[in-house]
């Protein structure tokens, strides 16, 4: 039997040297020896793919989902339809806050246009602050009054024929909203300007004559027949009483 070189202090080189590698072997190399083997595996998965296929169960508790060509992804098509929604839902959200906004600042400056009105002195007053209210409080071309005929028209405001009310609103219209069509001579001078009208008709004093009160606008949308007339409405309640005020000359 051979027997291992003992060296002078009694130990068996051999051994000594196993015994290093051992206790030197490092986390890389236990690292490296798993790579290795993962190479393997690897290999064998490729070679073997449809083993993996068919393993629902292995396919769940990695977490995969098997794609094929039969086989349609909601899951982008669902994401895609949910962001095209917020989207939608985030521009109207803007354009509601633009709309109630746009809302609380007309109702803002119709209630400073009353106060304006009130402190008018005469019926020619009036005409003249309903014109400076629609150029400087609303931005709009002018605003005017109309009456009918016969009888006297105040200073400042527009005579209408005997039926000119009927005319620009039709025999049962209270407002129009919209494109100018005749009322646009009212404007005088700036009806080039007036794109868009919005009339009221106003019936003033005992018995009453018909007028209406008109604003225009430089803009094609300023007004629009889809828009509510509830703010030039109560404008016009506003300058009949005003207008009450006095008995015309």
């Amino acid at each position: 039997m051979s027997r291992g070189r003992i060296d002078s202090s009694g130990e068996n080189p051999a051994l000594n040297e196993d015994s290093k590698e051992s206790k030197a072997t490092p986390e890389g190399a236990r690292a490296k020896a798993l790579e290795k083997d993962w190479k393997t595996v690897s290999g064998f998965l490729r070679e073997h793919a449809g083993m993996i296929r068919e393993d629902a169960d292995l396919l769940s508790d990695l977490g995969l989902w098997l794609k094929s060509a039969n086989i349609v992804e909601f899951g982008p098509a669902a994401l895609a339809r949910l962001s095209a929604a917020k989207t939608r839902e985030k521009v109207a959200r803007r354009q509601l806050e633009a709309t109630a906004r746009a809302n609380f600042a007309a109702q803002a400056q119709t209630h400073a246009a009353v106060i304006d009105l009130m402190e008018s002195r005469n019926h020619a007053d009036l005409a003249r602050r309903v014109d400076e209210i629609a150029r400087l409080r609303f931005g709009l071309v002018a605003g005017v009054i109309g009456l009918e005929t016969p009888g006297g028209v105040p200073a400042g405001w527009r005579p209408l024929a005997s039926d000119g009310a009927d005319g620009l609103l039709g025999s049962a219209g209270l407002a129009r909203m919209g494109s100018p069509g005749t009322a646009q001579a009212l404007f005088g001078d700036r009806a080039d300007e007036v794109a868009s009208i919005a009339m009221v008709r106003m019936a003033i004093w005992t018995p009453a004559r018909q007028g209406v009160l008109v604003f225009g606008s430089p803009e094609l949308e300023g007004f629009t027949g889809d828009m509510g007339a509830e703010l030039v409405a109560f404008l016009a309640r506003v300058v009949e009483r005003m207008a009450e005020r006095w008995p015309v000359l």
